[in-house]
């Protein structure tokens, strides 16, 4: 009788005290978690940018060698990203995210042993296969936890690691390439890559015996809590089963799922043209060494975090989605460009700290749109369709900006042309035809 009362009173309200008590339980077992393996995750993705500080000099990689390197990895993501969320949906998330954190770490170590551009090619493109699978499977995971109420701080939760990996990653990164430097015979930006890399492969094993697949497994969670999240959830999918895409073939056929993937590669044509850059864009400032480059290049990804919070907290409480992902990213496209214009160098970086507040704020609240019309096997198809063919704007940003570089000497052209790519986001968003989850009710 317990059961039903909180059934019929609980259910899709997590406001009430046993709503409260299980979300908070959630966030801390869960998205905490999967906040510090992406942490983890992302510095892999991105420590390229600092050691191209020294490591393009040591190698002689000129700047559009390192734009496509740098941008080389997201084709080797796209090439596996749908296959691997499709393995991790059939054997579970804890099995599969074990396997991808332990490969990209060994991958990671490895890209010390670069010798010149050929390798640096490959071994990128091997980081991005090692890594397919792991953003778009963790976005998969909290859907199998998470009431569509809770998803935008949930899924906002996650993503705040692709900030903070870089406020505290871009100083630690700096240091190791400074301290390091000719410890038994390697330059320093191999020790990064070396010490960066090897936390992956041992969280991957914690991985393995810490997440837990589905709610009801979870023995954290006391049987009264368990029921209530996983009555929630299945009168959730049944209530949007009438909106829902059940088969796998159908997102291909399905027009919003190329409008929300060409939105993603949009605005990440901005965010990683400006992530892999911005070691590089800050030395360019002058009389700054390694470990002053990255205490400076952190400050960008505070501003970010605050984006993010804030945008995927209003989100949340109106159960708007759509136009809080379009703003977000016209605010950072706009005041990307003008970061370009003006002629202070150091105006310049403050004005890119405020674009960054607006490009990843999209990230927390762009990823419950999706989840409006797909459940299920679409669901774990769907979210890595996006996330995979959207990487191109990953390799295209990073390489369209060493182009520019070597091109016209100059940045300011390339954060130009950087900017246009979220403003496009954002009329494709705008117009974009979805429910919000006010409509779900």
């Amino acid at each position: 009788m317990a059961h039903a009362n909180v059934a019929s009173a609980g259910a899709l309200d997590a406001g009430t005290e046993i709503g409260k008590r299980v979300i908070g339980k959630l966030h801390r077992k869960i998205v905490w978690y999967c906040f510090f393996l992406f942490m983890i995750n992302y510095l892999d993705r991105v420590n390229v940018g600092f050691a191209a500080l020294t490591m393009n000099a040591d190698l002689g990689l000129s700047a559009k060698v390192y734009g496509l390197g740098a941008g080389i990895f997201f084709l080797g993501y796209i090439a596996f990203e749908i296959p691997s969320n499709m393995i991790l949906h059939k054997v579970g998330p804890r099995i599969w995210i074990a396997r991808i954190m332990v490969t990209w770490g060994i991958v990671g170590c490895a890209m010390a042993s670069i010798q010149g551009e050929w390798s640096f090619y490959a071994l990128r493109f091997l980081l991005g296969l090692a890594e397919a699978g792991f953003a778009p499977g963790v976005l998969l995971y909290l859907t199998y936890w998470f009431p569509k109420k809770e998803r935008g701080k949930a899924v906002a939760g996650f993503m705040l690691a692709t900030v903070l990996s870089s406020v505290v990653g871009a100083p630690l990164s700096g240091y190791l390439l400074s301290s390091t430097h000719g410890w038994f015979g390697l330059a320093g930006w191999q020790w990064m890559f070396i010490l960066e890399g090897v936390p992956a492969v041992i969280m991957g094993v914690v991985t393995f015996f810490y997440l837990v697949d589905r709610p009801e497994q979870g023995n954290w969670l006391n049987q009264e809590e368990r029921h209530w999240l996983t009555t929630t959830l299945a009168a959730e999918q049944e209530k949007n089963a009438v909106h829902a895409q059940h088969e796998f073939r159908e997102i291909f056929r399905d027009k919003r799922m190329w409008i929300l993937t060409l939105i993603y590669m949009f605005n990440a044509v901005a965010i990683y043209g400006v992530v892999l850059w911005l070691p590089q864009i800050v030395k360019s400032l002058g009389g700054l060494n390694n470990f002053q480059t990255g205490i400076v290049s952190a400050i960008p990804f505070i501003c970010a975090a605050v984006g993010l919070v804030l945008v995927a907290r209003s989100s949340d409480r109106t159960g708007e989605r759509k136009m809080h992902t379009a703003c977000a990213g016209l605010f950072g496209g706009v005041f990307l460009a003008a970061s370009a214009l003006v002629p202070s160098p150091v105006l310049g970086l403050v004005l890119i700290c405020i674009a960054a507040m607006g490009l990843w704020a999209t990230l927390g609240v762009f990823w419950t749109l999706p989840t409006q019309f797909l459940t299920g096997a679409a669901a774990a198809g769907g979210i890595a369709m996006i996330n995979g063919f959207a990487q191109i704007g990953g390799f295209i940003g990073p390489y369209l900006v060493g182009w520019i570089r070597e091109t016209t000497h100059s940045f300011s052209t390339a954060l130009l042309v950087l900017a246009v790519s979220p403003m496009i986001g954002f009329v494709l968003c705008a117009t974009l035809k979805i429910r919000n989850d006010r409509a779900l009710e």
